[in-house]
């Protein structure tokens, strides 16, 4: 035994983290990819959804709220590159 636990006490354990886990992942909120994935080499940020390598990268383990944010970021983005 590790650390005093049981193989089943370890286990439940680890259940309980994945659990916590994906509660605080939140996968309904669909991706702003556009499936045209290339890298603007001025800007740095994909042409098609105006993410940056690290956004993109990082979207599937974002919050619900870092999620919104991010989408409202890439709004501002969008509507500076028009005006």
């Amino acid at each position: 035994m590790v650390s005093g636990l049981s193989r089943e006490e370890r286990s439940a354990r680890r259940q309980q983290r994945k659990e916590k886990l994906l509660q605080e992942l939140d996968s309904t909120i669909p991706s702003p990819c556009t499936s045209v994935c290339q890298m603007d080499d001025l800007t740095q940020l994909c042409i098609g959804c105006q993410r940056n390598i690290d956004e993109i990268r990082d979207w599937v383990i974002m919050t619900g709220e870092e999620k919104k944010a991010l989408l409202n970021i890439i709004e501002q983005r969008r509507t500076s590159m028009v005006a």
